[in-house]
Protein backbone atom coordinates (compact mmCIF):
# COMPACT_ATOMS: atom_id res chain seq x y z
CA UNK A 1 0.00 0.00 0.00
CA UNK A 2 1.28 3.49 -0.83
CA UNK A 3 1.71 6.29 1.77
CA UNK A 4 -0.80 7.90 0.18
CA UNK A 5 -3.34 5.43 0.10
CA UNK A 6 -2.15 4.69 4.16
CA UNK A 7 -2.71 8.19 4.77
CA UNK A 8 -6.06 8.63 3.32
CA UNK A 9 -7.52 4.76 4.62
CA UNK A 10 -6.29 6.51 8.23
CA UNK A 11 -7.77 10.07 7.47
CA UNK A 12 -11.22 7.94 6.74
CA UNK A 13 -10.90 5.52 10.06
CA UNK A 14 -10.60 8.83 12.15
CA UNK A 15 -13.30 11.01 10.81
CA UNK A 16 -16.52 11.69 12.18
CA UNK A 17 -19.04 8.72 12.66
CA UNK A 18 -22.22 8.57 10.33
CA UNK A 19 -24.54 11.29 10.55
CA UNK A 20 -26.85 8.67 11.65
CA UNK A 21 -24.95 7.48 14.09
CA UNK A 22 -24.36 11.21 15.67
CA UNK A 23 -28.41 11.49 15.57
CA UNK A 24 -28.90 8.12 17.88
CA UNK A 25 -26.64 9.82 19.86
CA UNK A 26 -28.12 13.00 20.13
CA UNK A 27 -31.32 11.41 20.71
CA UNK A 28 -29.68 9.68 23.94
CA UNK A 29 -28.89 12.67 25.25
CA UNK A 30 -32.74 13.94 24.76
CA UNK A 31 -33.93 10.84 25.95
CA UNK A 32 -31.73 11.06 29.36
CA UNK A 33 -32.17 15.42 29.53
CA UNK A 34 -35.90 14.01 29.52
CA UNK A 35 -35.62 11.50 32.32
CA UNK A 36 -33.92 14.24 34.51
CA UNK A 37 -36.88 16.79 33.58
CA UNK A 38 -39.38 14.28 34.52
CA UNK A 39 -37.55 13.45 37.89
CA UNK A 40 -37.47 17.00 38.95
CA UNK A 41 -41.09 17.28 37.79
CA UNK A 42 -41.47 14.97 40.96
CA UNK A 43 -39.46 17.03 43.12
CA UNK A 44 -40.50 20.62 43.26
CA UNK A 45 -38.05 21.68 45.99
CA UNK A 46 -35.25 20.51 43.88
CA UNK A 47 -32.66 16.90 44.33
CA UNK A 48 -28.91 17.01 44.38
CA UNK A 49 -26.78 15.31 41.30
CA UNK A 50 -26.27 12.21 43.24
CA UNK A 51 -30.34 11.86 43.72
CA UNK A 52 -31.19 12.83 40.13
CA UNK A 53 -28.63 9.87 39.26
CA UNK A 54 -29.71 7.09 41.65
CA UNK A 55 -33.46 7.77 40.38
CA UNK A 56 -32.77 7.77 36.60
CA UNK A 57 -29.83 5.13 36.25
CA UNK A 58 -27.02 7.14 35.26
CA UNK A 59 -23.39 7.67 36.34
CA UNK A 60 -23.36 11.35 38.04
CA UNK A 61 -20.95 12.64 35.88
CA UNK A 62 -23.41 12.46 33.10
CA UNK A 63 -25.81 14.12 34.97
CA UNK A 64 -23.95 17.03 35.86
CA UNK A 65 -22.90 17.07 31.77
CA UNK A 66 -26.61 17.21 31.15
CA UNK A 67 -28.09 19.61 33.90
CA UNK A 68 -24.86 22.10 32.99
CA UNK A 69 -26.71 22.26 29.40
CA UNK A 70 -30.14 22.32 30.98
CA UNK A 71 -28.92 25.16 33.26
CA UNK A 72 -27.77 26.93 30.57
CA UNK A 73 -31.36 27.29 28.67
CA UNK A 74 -33.07 27.76 31.99
CA UNK A 75 -34.61 24.66 31.88
CA UNK A 76 -32.97 23.58 35.71
CA UNK A 77 -31.50 26.06 38.46
CA UNK A 78 -30.21 25.71 42.01
CA UNK A 79 -32.29 25.13 44.71
CA UNK A 80 -29.76 25.72 47.52
CA UNK A 81 -26.05 24.20 47.56
CA UNK A 82 -25.48 21.44 45.66
CA UNK A 83 -29.13 20.87 44.42
CA UNK A 84 -31.34 21.71 41.08
CA UNK A 85 -34.97 22.21 40.24
CA UNK A 86 -37.06 23.01 37.51
CA UNK A 87 -36.15 26.39 36.11
CA UNK A 88 -38.25 29.16 34.80
CA UNK A 89 -37.40 28.40 31.17
CA UNK A 90 -39.17 25.45 31.38
CA UNK A 91 -42.15 26.93 33.38
CA UNK A 92 -42.58 29.70 30.84
CA UNK A 93 -42.89 27.03 28.22
CA UNK A 94 -45.49 24.65 29.79
CA UNK A 95 -47.20 28.57 30.75
CA UNK A 96 -47.05 28.68 26.91
CA UNK A 97 -48.53 25.16 25.98
CA UNK A 98 -51.56 26.25 28.57
CA UNK A 99 -51.87 29.80 27.33
CA UNK A 100 -54.39 28.72 24.83
CA UNK A 101 -56.90 27.22 27.70
CA UNK A 102 -56.40 29.69 30.08
CA UNK A 103 -57.56 32.54 28.05
CA UNK A 104 -60.36 30.20 26.52
CA UNK A 105 -61.76 29.65 30.40
CA UNK A 106 -61.12 32.91 31.51
CA UNK A 107 -64.08 35.27 30.70
CA UNK A 108 -66.15 31.78 31.66
CA UNK A 109 -63.92 32.24 35.30
CA UNK A 110 -65.13 35.58 35.87
CA UNK A 111 -68.47 35.17 35.40
CA UNK A 112 -68.58 32.48 37.96
CA UNK A 113 -66.64 34.60 39.95
CA UNK A 114 -69.68 37.31 39.42
CA UNK A 115 -72.26 34.53 39.95
CA UNK A 116 -70.94 33.23 43.25
CA UNK A 117 -69.10 36.18 45.00
CA UNK A 118 -66.32 33.88 46.00
CA UNK A 119 -62.91 33.36 44.73
CA UNK A 120 -62.86 31.29 41.83
CA UNK A 121 -59.61 29.13 41.01
CA UNK A 122 -57.91 27.83 37.89
CA UNK A 123 -55.49 24.88 38.08
CA UNK A 124 -53.81 22.29 35.95
CA UNK A 125 -52.13 19.24 36.79
CA UNK A 126 -48.95 18.69 37.05
CA UNK A 127 -47.14 15.98 38.64
CA UNK A 128 -48.36 14.67 41.72
CA UNK A 129 -50.03 18.05 42.38
CA UNK A 130 -52.61 21.01 41.01
CA UNK A 131 -50.48 24.54 40.18
CA UNK A 132 -52.90 27.42 40.22
CA UNK A 133 -52.65 29.26 36.93
CA UNK A 134 -55.31 31.40 37.33
CA UNK A 135 -57.96 33.24 40.06
CA UNK A 136 -60.68 35.24 40.13
CA UNK A 137 -60.63 37.19 44.01
CA UNK A 138 -63.59 36.60 45.92
CA UNK A 139 -65.68 40.08 46.64
CA UNK A 140 -66.49 39.33 50.57
CA UNK A 141 -64.65 41.09 53.08
CA UNK A 142 -63.75 37.30 54.47
CA UNK A 143 -62.18 35.36 51.56
CA UNK A 144 -59.64 32.56 50.73
CA UNK A 145 -57.08 32.81 48.21
CA UNK A 146 -54.24 30.99 47.18
CA UNK A 147 -50.99 32.32 44.90
CA UNK A 148 -51.00 31.93 41.01
CA UNK A 149 -47.95 29.33 41.03
CA UNK A 150 -49.07 27.42 44.37
CA UNK A 151 -48.62 23.60 44.75
CA UNK A 152 -51.83 21.78 45.92
CA UNK A 153 -51.93 18.00 46.73
CA UNK A 154 -53.95 15.63 44.49
CA UNK A 155 -55.63 13.74 47.30
CA UNK A 156 -56.74 16.29 49.99
CA UNK A 157 -58.05 19.40 47.77
CA UNK A 158 -61.55 19.95 46.31
CA UNK A 159 -59.19 20.92 42.29
CA UNK A 160 -57.18 17.93 42.97
CA UNK A 161 -59.74 15.00 43.43
CA UNK A 162 -61.83 16.49 40.78
CA UNK A 163 -58.39 16.34 38.25
CA UNK A 164 -58.18 12.15 39.67
CA UNK A 165 -61.66 11.91 38.82
CA UNK A 166 -60.39 12.14 34.98
CA UNK A 167 -58.00 9.18 35.00
CA UNK A 168 -58.87 5.74 35.49
CA UNK A 169 -58.47 3.88 38.59
CA UNK A 170 -55.37 2.50 37.99
CA UNK A 171 -54.08 5.73 36.88
CA UNK A 172 -55.63 7.75 39.98
CA UNK A 173 -53.75 5.58 42.02
CA UNK A 174 -50.44 6.47 40.67
CA UNK A 175 -51.55 9.85 40.85
CA UNK A 176 -52.33 9.88 44.55
CA UNK A 177 -48.62 7.92 45.10
CA UNK A 178 -47.00 10.99 43.41
CA UNK A 179 -49.39 13.80 45.74
CA UNK A 180 -48.19 11.82 48.49
CA UNK A 181 -44.77 11.64 47.76
CA UNK A 182 -44.83 15.18 46.27
CA UNK A 183 -46.58 16.68 49.40
CA UNK A 184 -45.81 14.60 52.82
CA UNK A 185 -46.96 16.84 55.29
CA UNK A 186 -50.82 15.97 54.20
CA UNK A 187 -51.32 12.04 55.18
CA UNK A 188 -54.21 10.40 53.61
CA UNK A 189 -56.64 8.90 56.49
CA UNK A 190 -58.48 6.11 54.03
CA UNK A 191 -57.66 5.05 50.70
CA UNK A 192 -60.64 2.83 50.35
CA UNK A 193 -63.07 6.43 51.21
CA UNK A 194 -61.26 8.65 48.68
CA UNK A 195 -61.23 5.75 45.96
CA UNK A 196 -65.15 5.45 46.37
CA UNK A 197 -65.03 9.35 46.51
CA UNK A 198 -63.33 9.49 43.49
CA UNK A 199 -66.35 7.45 42.18
CA UNK A 200 -68.93 9.76 43.32
CA UNK A 201 -67.18 12.48 41.78
CA UNK A 202 -67.12 10.88 38.14
CA UNK A 203 -71.01 10.37 38.12
CA UNK A 204 -71.37 13.75 39.84
CA UNK A 205 -68.56 15.71 38.63
CA UNK A 206 -68.12 17.42 41.91
CA UNK A 207 -65.11 16.96 44.23
CA UNK A 208 -65.32 17.94 47.99
CA UNK A 209 -62.74 19.48 50.42
CA UNK A 210 -64.26 20.04 53.94
CA UNK A 211 -61.15 21.01 55.89
CA UNK A 212 -58.88 18.11 54.78
CA UNK A 213 -55.88 20.61 53.19
CA UNK A 214 -56.72 23.83 55.70
CA UNK A 215 -58.59 24.33 58.97
CA UNK A 216 -61.47 26.91 58.33
CA UNK A 217 -61.48 26.07 54.57
CA UNK A 218 -63.55 24.19 52.55
CA UNK A 219 -63.72 24.02 48.51
CA UNK A 220 -66.38 22.64 46.00
CA UNK A 221 -64.07 21.66 42.48
CA UNK A 222 -64.77 20.59 39.09
CA UNK A 223 -62.86 19.55 36.34
CA UNK A 224 -63.26 19.09 32.20
CA UNK A 225 -60.88 18.09 29.36
CA UNK A 226 -59.09 20.75 27.76
CA UNK A 227 -58.73 19.90 23.53
CA UNK A 228 -54.82 18.96 24.43
CA UNK A 229 -56.64 15.96 26.07
CA UNK A 230 -55.11 17.19 29.85
CA UNK A 231 -57.79 18.08 32.71
CA UNK A 232 -58.22 21.91 33.71
CA UNK A 233 -59.50 21.91 37.46
CA UNK A 234 -62.17 24.54 38.82
CA UNK A 235 -62.70 25.11 42.38
CA UNK A 236 -64.19 27.79 44.63
CA UNK A 237 -62.72 28.10 48.02
CA UNK A 238 -64.83 29.50 50.92
CA UNK A 239 -65.07 30.01 54.98
CA UNK A 240 -66.40 26.84 55.99
CA UNK A 241 -69.48 28.52 57.84
CA UNK A 242 -70.36 30.42 54.35
CA UNK A 243 -69.74 27.56 52.67
CA UNK A 244 -72.06 24.89 54.31
CA UNK A 245 -74.79 27.74 54.40
CA UNK A 246 -74.37 28.12 50.51
CA UNK A 247 -73.08 24.63 49.63
CA UNK A 248 -76.18 23.71 47.53
CA UNK A 249 -75.80 27.19 45.20
CA UNK A 250 -72.36 26.87 44.69
CA UNK A 251 -72.65 23.28 43.15
CA UNK A 252 -75.51 24.19 40.89
CA UNK A 253 -73.30 27.79 40.05
CA UNK A 254 -70.36 25.58 38.95
CA UNK A 255 -72.22 22.15 37.16
CA UNK A 256 -73.62 25.69 34.82
CA UNK A 257 -69.82 26.46 34.35
CA UNK A 258 -68.83 23.05 33.53
CA UNK A 259 -71.31 22.73 31.38
CA UNK A 260 -70.68 26.04 29.24
CA UNK A 261 -66.99 25.42 29.30
CA UNK A 262 -66.88 21.63 28.56
CA UNK A 263 -68.71 22.42 25.01
CA UNK A 264 -66.11 25.12 24.21
CA UNK A 265 -63.26 22.50 25.29
CA UNK A 266 -63.93 19.83 23.59
CA UNK A 267 -64.18 21.27 20.15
Amino acid sequence: MSKAAARALKATSSAAPPSDERGSNGIQVLARAGSILRTLESHPNGLSLGQIAKSVGLARSTVQRIVAALTAQDFVTSSGPGQVRIGMGLLRIAASVGANSSEIVRPHLMTLGEEVGETVDLSVLSGGSVVFVDQVPGRRRLTALSAVGERFPLHCTANGKAVLSCFSPEESEELIEKSLAEHPDYSLASRKRLIDELNDIRRTHLAYDLEEHGAGISAIGTAVIDHFGRPVAVSIPVPTQRFLENRDGLAEKLLGFRRRVEGILSR
